[in-house]
């Protein structure tokens, strides 16, 4: 499994250098793009100018504002049906029409300035100038939970299964009890300007402000070690795509490291050297939204070499993917034989390992309690073994 990620890892950096080009999309207005999210179906741009949404070939973009009553829109979340939108001194509005229709839904959110938006099961976080805020019926009301959180401008949330990170101006948070109470989790963070949170399997990194730079966890925030070679400037944002960590900067476009951090060189052919505010994967694209009111996009097929792992005895198909909750594993024939099935991370660490007998399965992923990213699925057999890949967001 090891040599399969390194040779997995080789091909991500040959065709990085050789393949790798940006391409405006035509986004209609400009505005500060504050986050970029989707649903697996639309890609959604959060800005100065209100919500747009992409649904014609991940290029074109079209308003989506009615009943939003303050469009500095600056963090967007979905759940099933659900869009929500955070903007700044308008609180938190609802669409269940893919944006075609907003309502306000701020019934004991004290402070309407929304930096942030995550959303677990049916518990949905707010992070506001005043510390973060929770719903757990679909916005109707809020509570707040700081308990704990010496520092309430909560920029950025990111959740892991059951445990919830928040960055503020004085590091990260971390929560394991819905937001009931909050520990800072800093050891070893030197610069506690927290802009950024992105996980990926166990791995939980952050971009920061001012002098910058990425730092990674691999044990919950207990501690942190700096990523800074190559970069050297501040981290606005950071997106994730199995070994390859995006980070979009202050100035200097997007960086690529496909070694956790360790090393990161300039992945801006086609793009000028610009702030990039946000970052988000959608389908085989990767997405940058700038300080400038632009759009970019570039096809993840350039760089990745990573598609369905190909065996010619047997094969399976996993759906819906990705998924958020549950999938499905469906032998493409029938097989008598009892399989064993793996679930590694990108890393190439085993997280998951079950005996299985049937050759259609349901899995719930939260019964795992694994975070959003690329996983490896194997099943393995006395004399056959197979992989796929499985996304989780």
């Amino acid at each position: 499994m090891k040599n399969s990620i390194i040779i997995l890892v080789v091909f991500i950096a040959m065709a990085f250098t050789s393949h790798a080009q940006w391409h405006k999309t035509d986004y209609p207005t400009g505005g500060h793009i504050y986050c970029l999210t989707s649903d697996g179906t639309n890609i959604f741009a959060g800005s100065s100018s209100g919500v747009f949404i992409s649904t014609y070939n991940e290029t074109s973009w079209i308003a989506v504002n009615n009943g939003l009553t303050n469009i500095n829109v600056s963090a967007i979340a979905t759940s099933e049906v659900n869009i929500y939108a955070g903007t700044r001194g308008g609180g938190v509005f609802l669409s269940t029409n893919n944006g075609t229709d907003w309502t306000a839904v701020n019934n004991g959110l004290t402070n309407t300035d929304v930096y942030s938006l995550a959303i677990s099961g049916a518990n949905i976080y707010a992070g506001t100038a005043d510390g973060v805020f929770l719903s757990t019926n679909n916005g109707t009301s809020w509570n707040a939970v700081n308990n704990g959180l010496t520092n309430t401008s909560v920029g950025s949330l990111a959740i892991c299964g059951t445990k919830i990170f928040a960055g503020t101006l004085s590091g990260v948070f971390l929560s394991t009890n819905n937001g009931s109470s909050w520990n800072a989790v800093n050891n070893g963070l030197t610069n506690t300007f927290v802009s950024s949170i992105a996980t990926n399997g166990t791995n939980i990194f952050v971009g920061t402000y001012e002098y910058g730079g990425v730092y990674l966890s691999t044990d919950d925030g207990s501690s942190w070690n700096a990523k800074d070679n190559g970069l050297n400037t501040a981290v606005y944002s950071l997106a994730i795509s199995g070994t390859m960590i995006f980070a979009g900067t202050e100035g200097k476009g997007v960086f690529l490291s496909t070694n956790n951090g360790s090393s990161w060189n300039a992945a801006n052919d086609g793009m000028t050297d610009i702030p990039v505010s946000s970052l988000t994967i959608y389908g085989t694209n990767i997405f940058a939204g700038t300080s400038f009111g632009e759009i970019w996009m570039r096809p993840l097929s350039e760089i990745t070499g990573i598609s369905e792992i190909k065996n010619d005895n047997y094969n399976f198909s996993i759906y819906p993917n990705p998924t958020s909750q549950f999938f499905t594993i469906d032998m493409n024939k029938s097989c008598n034989e009892h399989l064993t099935l793996n679930i590694y991370d990108f890393t190439g660490k085993l997280i998951i390992s079950q005996a299985i007998k049937k050759n259609k399965q349901l899995f719930d992923i939260w019964s795992w309690n694994l975070c959003d990213g690329i996983y490896i699925v194997e099943l393995n057999s006395k004399n056959w073994s197979k992989r796929n890949k499985l996304i989780i967001k």
